[in-house]
This record gives C-alpha cells, structure tokens and sequence, in this order.
C-alpha cells in the first residue's frame, strides 16, 4: 500500500483539524498510517507511534510541526504511558489482539470523552498466520457494540494485495 491510499482509508476519521490533537498509533510497524495520520492533523499536534518491535519509520517526512514519538513497546501486554487522546488508530494491529473486548475496554481509558478510535481491518474472519484474530466489518460492530460504543462509522475500503477481503476503515465513538 501506498502513503496515498491510507491517507484515502483515514480522511474523514474524526480527525480534528482545529488546534493541536494527541493521537496514539498502535502496532504502527514501518508508520505507513503514522504518516497518513500525521498529514491530515494541524500543527502541534502529537502521534505516540507504538509497537512492540524497534519502532524504525520509513516515512520520516511528516509535516512541519506535528511531532511523531516513537514508542518501542507492546500496546497489548503493556500499560500505555499517555492519557487525553483525541483519538487511537489501529490500522492491521486489532487482528493481533486475542482479547479484543477486554482490550478495548482497557485502551478506552486512554481517550478523551470525545475521542474516537480509527480502525483499519481486513473485512474477514477467516484466521490465518498473518491474522490471527480476524475482524470483519460485521465482527468489529458486534465487538464495539458490547462495550459500549453506539457510534460507528463505515470510511473507506481498498482491496487488499492478497485478494482476500478488502481491507476497510472505521470511526468508533462513545
């Protein structure tokens, strides 16, 4: 996937474009979707970019004035080492986490009243090596739903390289 195409999955997110907004990417691997993230906030804003290997970006032109803090560290096994974000993106890290309801119950204390989470999953669930705990669209609203989440919005979908299941984008809120 191209920077173009997850900054295409993420617009209209819920991303906050007045003043500065702390976000929090989980599982950002090389920061593809850090990048995408970062073009679409305002200036001073923060992205917290976790994941449990080296934390190394590919894309290391963000825009002037959004700071990217590289966190090495496992988002699932691990306390999050910040609070008051405005929002938390997952894009291909959610299929990672084997107690999806109690992790989210968990992160949510990590947002503001008014964040939102930003999901971007495979639209199946059909397990494999590579996605272990799958999440298609239907699965993610059922999970959301139990905790208590009444928002969710459908984004944008893109075909998946591997000709599986699309891969599709979200925005959850309280």
């Amino acid at each position: 996937m191209e920077l173009k195409d997850a900054i295409a999955l993420v617009q209209n997110g819920g991303i906050n474009t007045n003043g500065s907004a702390a976000w929090a990417d989980l599982g950002c691997g090389g920061g593809l979707f850090t990048a995408a993230l970062a073009s679409l906030l305002p200036a001073n804003s923060t992205i917290y970019a976790v994941d449990k290997a080296p934390v190394k970006l590919q894309n290391n032109d963000f825009p002037a004035g959004v700071k990217v803090q590289p966190l090495r560290l496992d988002f699932v096994a691990n306390e999050l080492p910040f609070q008051d974000l405005d929002g938390i993106l997952m894009a291909n890290s959610l299929h990672y986490v084997s107690d999806q309801q109690g992790f989210i119950r968990n992160v949510s204390r990590h947002l503001k009243a008014d964040g939102c989470f930003l999901i971007c999953e495979y639209d199946t669930d059909s397990a494999n090596r590579w996605v272990p705990y799958p999440l298609s669209y239907h699965s993610l609203l059922r999970l959301f739903h139990k905790v208590g989440y009444t928002t969710i919005e459908r984004l944008h979908e893109h075909p998946s390289i591997y000709g599986r299941a699309n891969i599709y984008s979200v925005r959850i809120s309280w």
